[in-house]
């Protein structure tokens, strides 16, 4: 099949996706709603798995490249109550099977890997048609149009072509992510790097926490969760970065000092991230011409570490279809025949475990989520 292919969203797993059909001389175009890849920051670590992402980069060509990101020993694990005790402390390894790498720069190695072109920023896509002849339309915030015969949606949570499949919505789960940052230069960035230790840590009680890890610069990057309700940030001022996340550490009164001062000490103003998710038996029927990947396909909640990963996993598993079949409607047929069955029980998996983290029995059920992974 060498039909072109138009892709919405230059995450990971729609750069993922050009990537392979580039290399089976497949053309495709990703219209991204970011005007560059430096228009924000990408988030922290992302632990990348053997079976699924790593699966998916050394489908596209990219395991040297890849392997020069990985970061040894970062994948350690420590789980600490509120007092600060330390529940859980596993070291890292140098060459595990869930190396950690920085979000940025992996994606920032999968752009580099594609062709000059093939990524067309500044597209804010605002709606998707289904028009005669099996084809759709799209239209961009500045006003452009094009249309397509074959559509991949990979363009996260919110999706605007996953109503062309499905009219589920995704649902707030009840948590909210505060995601900061403590750089590299700030006097106390020292002192809470070694509460962190070498990996990730995760503080955490009934209805809140604290997820810390240290970037490859040296920031700490860190999300404040906290069980409050879907409106609760309205009444929250988030362009004073120190009075707003002074506000957010009121809910941490009683923890060890050392953990509150994570809260308050911090370099840039907070990003406030509610956690929302598709039900996790999620699914759409088939319609010729399109289907979707990665969140926009199976948003769940980030206690599995599957986002990332489903998401590349994905795309290699929709670049496999479409360039071993005769036509664009067997490719997605047999794509999403597997999709489903494949991504319920991890969706599952998912809820339960954000579940572990901030309900009655955390955070002895984290450390024991844990326990039972080593």
């Amino acid at each position: 099949m060498r039909q072109p292919i138009t892709i919405t969203g230059a995450g990971l797993g729609g750069l993922i996706l050009a990537r392979i059909l580039h290399l089976n001389g497949i053309a495709a175009t990703i219209y991204e709603a970011e005007r560059s890849s430096g228009d924000r920051m990408q988030g922290g670590l992302l632990d990348i798995h053997e079976d699924s992402g790593q699966h998916a980069i050394r489908a596209a060509g990219l395991a040297e490249a890849f392997s020069r990101l990985v970061r040894p020993n970062e994948d350690a694990k420590r789980v600490v109550d509120r007092d600060g005790n330390i529940l859980f402390d596993r070291p890292g390894s140098p060459n595990g099977k869930r190396p950690e790498v920085d979000r940025g720069a992996l994606r920032q190695m999968l752009i580099d890997a594609l062709p000059s072109g093939t990524i067309r920023w500044g597209h804010k896509l605002i709606s998707a048609s289904r028009l005669s002849e099996g084809r759709y339309g799209i239209r961009f915030a500045d006003g452009s149009c094009l249309t397509t015969a074959m559509l991949v949606g990979a363009d996260g949570a919110w999706s605007r072509v996953r109503p062309l499949l499905s009219a589920t919505k995704p649902e707030f789960t009840g948590t909210w992510f505060i995601e900061t940052h403590i750089a590299a230069d700030d006097p106390g960035c020292a002192m809470h790097a070694a509460i962190i230790g070498s990996g990730t840590m995760m503080a955490v009680a009934p209805g809140q926490g604290i997820l810390a890890h240290r970037n490859a610069d040296g920031n700490v990057h860190m999300y404040i969760a906290l069980n409050r309700p879907e409106n609760w940030a309205s009444g929250i001022g988030v362009k004073d970065a120190r009075g707003a996340l002074s506000s957010v550490a009121e809910a941490f009164g009683g923890w060890a000092q050392p953990l509150i001062a994570m809260v308050e000490d911090v370099s840039l103003p907070p990003t406030m991230r509610p956690i929302y998710a598709l039900p996790v038996d999620h699914r759409w029927d088939h319609a010729p011409g399109v289907t979707l990947l990665g969140d926009a396909a199976h948003l769940m909640s980030p206690f599995a570490g599957e986002g990332a990963n489903l998401a590349m996993f994905d795309a290699a598993e929709l670049a496999r279809a479409i360039t071993s079949q005769d036509s664009v409607e067997a490719a997605i047929n047999s794509y999403e025949r597997d999709l489903f069955p494949r991504v319920a029980p991890l969706a599952l998996a998912s809820a339960a475990n954000l579940e572990r983290f901030f309900g009655p029995d955390a955070p002895y059920s984290v450390a024991d989520l844990f326990r039972a992974l080593t």
